[in-house]
């Protein structure tokens, strides 16, 4: 923002995929976030039906959450989206045996903020270390939404947390 301040998940040397990452603020939002995770399993909700995810940073934000702190959450999704190159995130996945939350990532082609190519490398470095990825790229859509986006999102939530049977009776 060109030292200007600005509202956002965490802070960045620059937007850019060959910095290095502001991990102390990072990690305190990974804090903040994950009490409101504990709010919602304390409340009822189980860990295994809970999706993260976001636009932008805010996508960032949610990979950094799943893959480094929660690998027992139902799925993330990351639109318009990337991690830099030696992100946290792939230095946790190194060491991780687990099966990982499912990865759903929507990225415009026309993209100048936060390049395509930037997406499509966090994807194939998440598939490499274990995650199931899906990728879906949009001709011509800059760095916004598009209707298209957000149905393949929807179906994909709808997958991942079918109604539960108990809840069809009511």
């Amino acid at each position: 923002m060109k030292g200007a301040s600005s509202t956002v998940w965490f802070d960045r040397y620059k937007i850019s995929n060959d910095c290095p990452e502001h991990i102390e603020s990072i990690d305190s939002m990974c804090q903040r976030l994950t009490d409101l995770i504990n709010d919602e399993i304390k409340s009822g909700i189980a860990k295994n039906r809970i999706l993260v995810g976001g636009f932008s940073m805010g996508g960032g934000m949610a990979m950094h959450l799943a893959y480094r702190f929660h690998q027992d959450l139902a799925g993330v999704f990351a639109l318009s989206s990337f991690l830099n190159k030696d992100s946290a995130v792939y230095q946790a996945l190194k060491r991780n045996e687990s099966v990982l939350p499912e990865l759903f990532q929507c990225h415009g082609t026309a993209d100048e903020l936060v390049l395509c190519s930037w997406g499509e490398e966090t994807n194939k470095m998440l598939k490499s270390l274990g995650v199931s990825t899906s990728l879906h790229t949009f001709p011509d859509l800059n760095h916004e939404l598009s209707r298209t986006e957000i149905e393949k999102l929807k179906t994909w939530i709808v997958k991942k947390l079918p109604v539960e049977a108990a809840n069809t009776n009511e």
